[in-house]
């Protein structure tokens, strides 16, 4: 089953990738690895969350802005393939930033919602290693931002 044909399964329709907002480019290649600068929860152009986690959100609401992070990643890669998302070989890391609480604990738990997506999209290709950090804030005052390493042939 092609990577496509696990979106639609999934009902994920790709957003056309986010332009960079300040001085940097939002994916690089160097050699067979592209590297995602941070996505965070945008959608149609705009922050869809906002707000710290353990105290504006809870897990499961973190969840779904770290589900999103995921999806506009995959919108990045489907830039740098040139829309052949079957070039991906390997999710080779996320780095997942969680903006919350002194006292949150469940970083993991939240990533895991843009780790469990890259699985159900690039099936083993989408086992990856992994950062989950706390941190007191993100630009725009998003929940999570998350960044990634991918290996394209």
């Amino acid at each position: 089953m092609s990577v496509f044909d696990r979106l639609a399964k999934l009902g994920i329709s790709l957003p056309p990738a986010a332009a960079a907002v300040a001085n940097y480019v939002p994916y690089i290649q160097s050699g067979s690895l592209l590297f995602i600068s941070g996505q965070i929860p945008m959608e149609n152009g705009s922050v869809v969350f906002q707000g710290k986690v353990g105290q504006d959100y809870n897990t499961e609401y973190a969840q779904r802005a770290a589900r999103l992070c995921a999806i506009n990643i995959i919108s990045q890669i489907n830039e740098a393939t040139h829309g052949d998302l079957d070039r991906v070989t390997r999710i080779v890391k996320l780095g997942g930033f969680v903006n919350c609480t002194d006292g949150f604990s469940e970083q993991p738990q939240v990533i895991n919602a843009a780790s469990d997506l890259m699985v159900a999209v690039f099936g083993d290709a989408g086992r990856h290693s992994r950062s989950a950090v706390g941190v007191n804030a993100l630009p725009m005052n998003v929940p999570v931002e998350i960044d990634a390493i991918i290996e394209i042939s």
